[in-house]
């Protein structure tokens, strides 16, 4: 009976992802069917939680095969990072008409990126605060234990690690194993190798500019093929949507939510404070908040969904340059830096909460300023190298708690709503990668704002 009622599930999910390729038929809009794949998603998930529970043998069963779509759709998004990356990031060089240029976009994005980590940080250590959760203790069952568990082993790749030696891991040693994803920092990696490659090219370029034309064709044919097979794979953004967020709502535990509600909520309060100060970034630049959120809707649902920023990368790429008016260059660098530097979500609100959290149980003064401080600038110098991938903010954490010499058994106590906190927190990040290339962009005078304004200007997948 159960095999029979799993199958009519996955028929009932087939017969919905046709519903999604009629409408692409039509031409509909792409944002439209994201959005029709999301609201299809909660609803979809939320009635087979009604009606089986979290662990019913359908649940497990029908998520297999629904996880084959949404994470099938993640797996290709990750294939293409990687060398989208690399070759965002040289492409960069060999566009930029004004080299003079280079020096200042990269500069903007990171202290934008580290900005915008900082501010995160004292939300998070505000809110915590303002909820009273500093000292709070939270119910230890046996996934907590398997995961705190799991947690110490972790930990001790990252114990002796001071700042130094984490500024060094990002040197790549190995180009060809960064560019597999071997190591937690390999995009960082890949990111500094491809701005050498950039650099030479403008040494190249002034003393052998027939080579360095050659090499700017290659890297444009390059650039323009892996954009079309980027194009390709976001032509299944909604059918992944709907699977992903399917998979969220009909596994969810909400017992445990209820259970860790107050902690849920401050988490939500603070990403939404950080997306708030978004906002006010954006005005600062002349930048409707409103138009920002009607053009970066997709993306956003996206990585609220897949909880995946790396994952996210090519819409982000796509979102900035013909959505959001932000120069190819910059967006390149904003979106590739964002991966591993200056998460808002994972590597600032999170970390800093988690800190002020168990701070009171180590003698810690969470209202002194020189814990405020110090917590602030380790959570920000910490946040290089986080990985946009699931696990980041457990990465981080870890770090800022080791460094802060505080237990890390806090981390493995809220798994049970770790799934729900990281799809807002992921989404934060994205965000604030593409803050940091709209406000680069229009600090170099290059952000188209007649782009911004234009409601034709989205994101279109169907050429």
């Amino acid at each position: 009976m159960t095999t029979l009622i799993t199958v009519l599930v996955v028929l009932v999910f087939a017969a919905l992802l046709y519903v999604f390729y009629r409408m692409q038929k039509r031409h509909a809009k792409f944002s439209t069917r994201v959005y029709t794949a999301l609201a299809a998603g909660i609803v979809f998930g939320g009635a087979l939680q009604l009606i089986f529970g979290v662990e019913n043998e359908v649940i497990t069963q029908s998520m297999d095969w629904i996880s084959i779509v949404g994470n099938g759709y993640v797996s290709f998004l990750q294939m293409l990072i990687m060398p989208l990356v690399f070759v965002s990031i040289v492409a960069a060089f060999t566009k930029m008409k004004v080299s003079e240029k280079l020096g200042k976009i990269s500069a903007t994005v990171l202290t934008t990126l580290l900005a915008t980590t900082a501010i995160s940080a004292l939300i998070g250590i505000g809110v915590t605060i303002a909820f009273g959760l500093q000292g709070a203790e939270f119910t230890q069952g046996a996934a907590e234990t398997a995961r705190i568990s799991e947690l110490a082993t972790r930990q001790e790749t990252v114990e002796g690690l001071s700042i130094p030696q984490q500024i060094l891991s990002f040197i790549p040693k190995n180009i060809f194993a960064d560019l597999a994803g071997t190591r937690a920092t390999s995009t960082i990696a890949v990111v500094i190798f491809a701005a050498f490659v950039g650099v030479a090219y403008l040494g190249i370029k002034r003393k052998a500019p027939k080579e360095a034309s050659f090499f700017a064709d290659m890297i444009d044919s390059l650039y323009r093929i892996v954009m079309r097979i980027v194009t390709l794979v976001l032509r299944l953004t909604p059918y992944g949507v709907f699977a992903l967020m399917t998979n969220v709502m009909a596994t969810s535990d909400f017992d445990a939510i209820l259970n860790l509600g107050k902690f849920v909520l401050a988490s939500y309060l603070a990403l939404f404070a950080v997306m708030i100060v978004h906002f006010l970034i954006l005005i600062g630049v002349k930048v409707s908040p409103i138009d920002y959120l009607k053009k970066t809707f997709p993306v956003l649902s996206f990585a609220f969904t897949s909880r995946s920023s790396a994952g996210a990368l090519p819409l982000n790429i796509e979102t900035q340059t013909k959505a959001l008016g932000v120069d190819e260059a910059t967006a390149n660098f904003a979106a590739s830096f964002g991966l591993s530097i200056g998460q808002n979500g994972c590597a600032g609100v999170y970390p800093a909460m988690l800190a002020t959290i168990v701070a009171p149980a180590a003698g810690m003064d969470v209202f002194s300023i020189q814990f405020i401080l110090l917590l602030v600038a380790i959570v920000t110098i910490s946040s290089f190298g986080v990985a946009g991938v699931g696990g980041g903010a457990t990465f981080a954490s870890l770090i800022v708690l080791g460094s802060m010499n505080l237990p890390v058994a806090i981390v493995g106590l809220v798994i049970s709503v770790e799934p729900l906190i990281d799809m807002a927190r992921t989404a934060v990040n994205v965000s604030g990668s593409m803050v940091a290339g709209i406000v680069t962009s229009a600090c170099i005078n290059d952000l188209d704002r007649d782009v911004i304004k234009d409601e034709a200007k989205v994101v279109d997948v169907n050429a």
